[in-house]
């Protein structure tokens, strides 16, 4: 079955996640995705794992995975000029090129756009930065946690008087990365159109912007953001969280909360708290009805709440609060294959995070793991670029590659 890009090349010159998750997702679509490594130690992402502490022996690199699956690697000194001719040929048979790198670096190595533009006029070149590519700190550099504090979102979670709360998972690379990969899939669609190549610039704090974009556009129309609130004085009993009696946390997302109230309460068994809140009470203050509803759902564990909320006809809008743990056994998850599963040429089967988008005539699919440092290089100099052995020997014995 044919796949979205197939037929699109795309080069890969980005390190750790915000590059390499975008270019992962251009693969996952069908795109033939060359990871340009650096020839000793390649991607740092490589090495994260286990300066964390991580034993790998018997399973996989997750970090490296999850952001470099269905690539080729090629390993090459780029500080040796003949490593950036090689990949200038590269380019003139390419469609995308991306990189991540601080500005400046690749205008040092005549790896920018307007050099390898010379090379294939109608290229996509993508650009991931941390701050974007104008202002005083284009050039500053930037790790993940800078866009998730300088974007706003540290002090968009937790409650109005808590400290800043840094949030695990690379939410700033992951968020950039998937923005990226819309800008190129953007810019291929134009070049389709209109016969043109262009520079696509994505950045985290630009990213992470968009993703608060509700709030931030309240702050730009209104004249403040949405604020925090505390859990204990939602302004509706019915747009929260509560914690059950086996430690379980359940969500609550009725909107509408005074039309669902009455019934609510009626499913939970409690007709009295009726009175607490909604009807003539709904203006007075829902802290009374929260505090109830916390005795309440503490009486019992979170699996009875959910069934009750599911019996009969009332159109309830609820969830388990979920931890990491119980992600992948969600029965939502599994059944629209958010977590998915594949053979591992060392591993076996292994669970990866599936693509998020349904393609009902060109699906996505896991095709292969992620490479071994220059797994490829040889492969691709072949029948790519058509090298023979003797000049892939030179290249190897001057350290090019």
């Amino acid at each position: 079955m044919a796949l979205a890009l197939e037929g699109i090349r795309v080069l890969d010159w980005t390190i750790w996640q915000q590059g390499p998750i975008g270019t992962a997702l251009l693969g996952d679509l069908g795109a033939e995705v060359i990871k340009l490594e650096a020839r000793e130690e390649g991607d740092p992402g490589r090495g994260l794992a286990r300066l964390s502490g991580m034993g790998l022996a018997d399973r996989p690199n997750f970090y490296f995975e999850a952001n470099n699956r269905n690539k080729k690697s090629v390993a090459l000194d780029l500080k040796i000029p003949e490593a950036c001719g090689l990949v200038h040929e590269l380019v003139a048979r390419s469609d995308v090129f991306v990189q991540n790198f601080r500005m400046g670096v690749a205008e040092r190595l005549g790896l920018d756009y307007e050099t390898l533009r010379r090379h294939n006029p109608k290229l996509i070149y993508a650009h991931g930065t941390g701050f974007g590519p104008k202002g005083p700190e284009a050039s500053a550099p930037a790790m993940d946690q800078m866009g998730i504090a300088r974007s706003g979102m540290m002090l968009a979670v937790g409650e109005p008087d808590a400290p800043p709360q840094p949030i695990a998972g690379g939410i700033a690379d992951q968020m950039s990365g998937v923005v990226l990969a819309f800008g190129v899939l953007a810019a291929l669609v134009a070049r389709e159109r209109l016969d043109v190549g262009q520079k696509v610039d994505v950045s985290q704090l630009g990213s992470m912007a968009l993703l608060q974009g509700l709030n931030l556009s309240a702050k730009l129309m209104m004249g403040s953001a949405i604020p925090r609130v505390r859990r204990a004085a939602a302004a509706s009993p019915l747009w929260n969280h509560y914690r059950c009696a086996d430690g379980l946390w359940l969500s609550l997302g009725m909107a509408q909360g005074e039309r669902h109230w009455v019934q609510f309460c009626r499913a939970l068994g409690h007709a009295e708290l009726e009175r607490l809140w909604g009807g003539a009470n709904a203006a007075q203050p829902a802290a009374a009805a929260v505090a109830a509803l916390d005795e309440l759902f503490a009486t019992r564990p979170r699996e009875d709440w959910l069934k009750r909320l599911c019996e009969g006809s009332a159109d309830f809008i609820f969830a388990p609060v979920n931890r990491m743990e119980d992600l992948p056994e969600d029965p939502q998850v599994r059944a629209n294959e958010y977590v998915t599963e594949f053979e591992h040429p060392q591993h076996g089967p292994t669970r990866m995070l599936g693509f998020p988008v349904g393609l009902s005539e060109t699906p996505c699919a896991i095709r292969s793991p992620a490479p071994e440092l220059g797994q490829h290089t040889e492969e691709i100099l072949l029948d790519l670029l058509g090298y023979d052995w003797d000049r892939i020997g030179q290249l190897r014995e001057r350290g090019v590659i």
